[in-house]
């Protein structure tokens, strides 16, 4: 059963979606920057992180949305790796050799930054070979030794287009591998936007006090609508 929000919390709170694309920067996506924005203001979500496929939003052009629609809009990147999809916040562009998750952590650390390592379930069954609930088998050992494991900072344990089963899959390798989890919508379309977010312990107001919390781990990850099978905490 997922646990209720603590309602008598009085720390500030920010919730973030943090794993989002629009279009055309992300060219699966069907959603507009401005679509985004003022959907997700509608969620009642408070920060937004845009993470374009393998693009890095202008700092300008983040700062001109954010003011325009009243949203935080953090900027970061969903890199394509050899190992795996890498949420990567800390960085500005992309360069020659971004495909290898290692020299992507290279990157990160030298811009003081932070990694999440995205929807890991889709790197490591066979196409076309079905997740069951609990029944997760080598899958989950085999994964929690891959060495991407050791280069990230959190894994994405809710994901707004993963079936309950494969988040559950994600949940499960974040227990074994000592990571903490976050949610994120993966928005490519407008119905996306609102399903999962990361609710912060602490104020984040720009990308370095984003990196700080995840790295920091003072984070949880939501379900914000309902139906959405969360395995962590339903907020009311």
């Amino acid at each position: 059963m997922p646990h209720l929000l603590d309602t008598s919390r009085t720390k500030p709170i920010v919730l973030i979606d943090i794993h989002t694309h629009t279009s055309p920067r992300s060219d699966d996506s069907l959603v507009s920057p401005e679509e985004l924005m003022s959907q997700a203001k509608r969620s009642g979500l408070e920060g937004i992180c845009l993470t374009e496929h393998d693009s890095f939003w202008p700092p300008i052009a983040v700062e001109s949305l954010s003011e325009e629609y009243g949203v935080t809009i953090f900027p970061g990147c969903e890199v394509t790796t050899e190992e795996g999809h890498l949420l990567v916040f800390g960085l500005d562009r992309y360069v020659f050799g971004m495909h290898r998750a290692a020299f992507v952590r290279e990157l990160v650390d030298r811009a003081g930054g932070a990694i999440v390592l995205a929807h890991p379930y889709r790197r490591v069954y066979r196409e076309g070979t079905a997740l069951r609930e609990g029944d997760y088998g080598d899958l989950i050992a085999q994964t929690s030794h891959h060495p991407v494991i050791s280069l990230v900072d959190a894994v994405e344990v809710l994901n707004g287009r993963g079936s309950k089963e494969e988040n559950g899959f994600a949940a499960e390798l974040s227990r074994r591998s000592n990571l903490k989890g976050v949610g994120g919508s993966d928005t490519h379309q407008l119905t996306d936007i609102g399903a999962y977010a990361t609710e912060f312990a602490h104020p984040v107001r720009n990308v370095g006090e984003l990196v700080q919390e995840i790295k920091a781990g003072r984070f949880r990850p939501v379900a914000l609508a309902k139906g959405c099978g969360s395995l962590y905490i339903e907020r009311k």
